[in-house]
């Protein structure tokens, strides 16, 4: 196989960052529907893919954070639960490297993810345990982005209680 004409770790950077934003943008924003769910799985799919072949440990963290919450939002409770536990193993084998937020996403995935299977107690339980992770935030920009995230979104019978 040839060399591409371009600088491949530029290209898988771009693609990984270009991914992540259109993912978490439709995340945010809440406006996509049955339609939208393939597109979605696969920029999530496709960033991580990325992000594994030229970030970090945080990159790769980070995405798989994205995975579950895609898997969550589409009501795919099955694969949020095991991206989410592959995000939270990820976080916790390189917490070095990671920032004070990402221990509350983390959690705060897999509480998504419980709830998107079902499991409303687990999802409570978990969530708690996001809430305490995001208390610890340092930074305020940090801790109101993560508050504003953690009480959006699809969380059944789940109330925010910030």
């Amino acid at each position: 196989m040839s060399e591409p004409p371009f600088d491949k770790i530029a290209a898988q950077r771009w693609f990984a960052v270009e991914l992540n934003n259109a993912a978490w943008d439709w995340l945010e924003a809440g406006d996509y529907d049955v339609s939208d769910f393939e597109r979605l799985i696969h920029s999530a799919h496709a960033s991580c893919y990325h992000w594994m072949q030229v970030g970090e440990p945080a990159n790769h963290a980070r995405a798989a954070c994205l995975v579950a919450n895609v898997y969550a939002a589409i009501g795919d409770g099955h694969n949020a639960i095991r991206h989410a536990r592959r995000c939270l193993e990820l976080t916790k084998a390189n917490s070095e490297t990671l920032a004070d937020w990402d221990w509350a996403f983390a959690y705060d995935a897999l509480a998504r993810a419980h709830a998107a299977a079902g499991d409303i107690k687990q999802a409570s339980l978990v969530r708690k345990q996001a809430q305490e992770f995001g208390g610890r935030i340092g930074d305020p920009e940090d801790k109101a982005f993560f508050d504003k995230w953690h009480c959006a979104g699809s969380w059944h019978s789940l109330r925010c209680e910030l």
